[in-house]
């Protein structure tokens, strides 16, 4: 007979805004019931965020081994540096696995059940999961439900995924190096892969059609990341576009107009993720829509009563750690407690090389207004960053900060490491600090977070190495 259930929660999703979720709500004790067709993480733990980094880290440890051969480096040398790409990729699906198996172990002591299959609505509070396994289909009516369903890479009609042109989660799962790399896209998660498979050996040539790559970010914070691209050989081609696949080489019409033939052994498509809206049954939900996003309210409720949604699926930023916190929200709505979501900044990281940081507002957010100053220190004048070669690559933080009361409006960051500074940033954005506040914080000697601190220093007049 087939199995029919009532939970309290009925979530679609299992990623960074599903199973946190789920974790919330079996904690508040809420009966829940959490359902993905694929595995437990979404697209951030299995082809996405944990994966890549997985990738660029051991690309970073190929690009010390090789400078160690060519001559050595730091007085290290080494014999010949090679990889076997299939076992990287064996080594990352490894650390994938575990998280995964973590995370079925978090839903099980939450007391959230988890059903693989796929869910296909009828009406706002009717689900009905056709389980992976083959097993019975399962209805569920749910008093609430959570839609987390995320998102996908978009394809572009003239270079559909397939073959030699390959998605960002297809570069995750290729067996060996390519020869020549042809990204189409600038933007971080382009960079970021192409830059890691340069490291690996790939001719890598990136096609954007804006006129920088990262073009979210202003040029000063993106001028070293293009350096290191062009002074280990990546060739780019900005305010260029893809025209399709001739062959094996891809048509590219530039800036001034001409065409060119780049020849590929993959073609490596990111230009953007879209939200999951089909497949299950939305539009049989009633749920407004703005653009191609659930629209939803300041407590990620839809217009559909007891429906809510969260991550990517509801609009930008599409960040893995903004989806969870929208989803542990909701749970605790759901459970009786008083919550808006209103950050004040949501902080966003590109792994490039070097990484970029950013929180609040951006320099163009500000343009024109003469009651904002900003403060910058360079990374060059950080004992810490020279220690660890990360001083050489024109990095810096800044602040964006109120001439007259000192408010902290912005800070950004570009340099080796800085990934790590992003929740210290966002840490004073949120107090709403002032330059007061990080210039009377002691920190610690020698971290890179001294830079942070002589940036404030020098938004007051006296910065101490500089």
């Amino acid at each position: 007979m087939p199995e029919t259930l009532t939970p309290k929660v009925l979530i679609i999703g299992a990623g960074t805004g599903g199973y946190p979720t789920a974790i919330r709500c079996g904690q508040l004790g809420l009966d829940t019931v959490i359902v993905d067709a694929g595995k437990l993480g979404g697209t951030c733990l299995n082809v996405g965020c944990i994966p890549s980094k997985a990738f660029i880290h051991a690309a970073g440890k190929f690009e010390a081994v090789k400078k160690a051969a060519n001559g050595g480096t730091l007085g290290i040398t080494a014999g010949s540096a090679s990889i076997d790409l299939a076992q990287t990729v064996a080594w990352k699906d490894g650390i994938v696995a575990k998280l995964n198996g973590g995370v079925g172990g978090l839903l099980k002591r939450a007391k959230a059940r988890h059903i693989q299959g796929w869910a296909t609505f009828t009406d706002a509070k009717t689900c009905t999961v056709q389980p992976s396994d083959g097993g019975e289909p399962i209805t569920i009516t749910p008093e609430h439900v959570i839609l987390a369903t995320g998102s996908q890479p978009v394809e572009l009609p003239f270079l559909p995924f397939g073959g030699n042109v390959i998605s960002s989660e297809g570069a995750l799962q290729l067996d060996r190096v390519p020869e020549r790399l042809v990204v189409v896209g600038g933007g971080y998660i382009g960079v970021e892969l192409g830059t890691a498979f340069a490291k690996f050996g790939s001719k890598v040539t990136i096609v954007e059609a804006q006129e920088r790559i990262l073009p979210l970010y202003d040029k000063a914070l993106t001028d070293p990341v293009r350096k290191w691209l062009e002074r280990n050989g990546v060739t780019l081609h900005l305010g260029a576009k893809a025209r399709g696949m001739d062959g094996d080489a891809l048509t590219v019409e530039t800036a001034d107009g001409q065409t060119l033939k780049l020849a590929a052994d993959k073609v490596m498509v990111t230009v953007g993720r879209r939200p999951v809206t089909g497949g299950f049954g939305l539009e049989a939900m009633g749920v407004d829509m703005a653009g191609p996003f659930i629209k939803v309210d300041d407590q990620r409720r839809t217009s559909m009563k007891n429906v809510w949604a969260v991550g990517d699926v509801v609009g930008e930023p599409m960040l893995a750690h903004k989806s969870s916190a929208e989803g542990e929200m909701v749970a605790e709505i759901i459970a009786g407690r008083r919550r808006t979501f209103d950050p004040v900044t949501i902080a966003a990281v590109c792994f490039t090389e070097p990484e970029i940081v950013a929180a609040g507002l951006l320099p163009a957010d500000v343009e024109g207004r003469t009651d904002v100053a900003v403060a910058q220190f360079p990374f060059s004048a950080i004992g810490r960053a020279l220690s660890m070669e990360a001083g050489d690559d024109g990095g810096f933080v800044r602040i964006l900060h109120g001439k007259d009361d000192h408010r902290i409006l912005g800070i950004q960051a570009v340099g080796s490491h800085v990934s790590e500074l992003s929740g210290e940033f966002a840490a004073f954005m949120e107090m709403g600090a002032v330059l007061e506040d990080v210039a009377g914080t002691i920190h610690v000697h020698p971290t890179l977070t001294e830079a942070f601190h002589e940036a404030a220093l020098r938004g007051l007049g006296h910065a101490i190495h500089i």
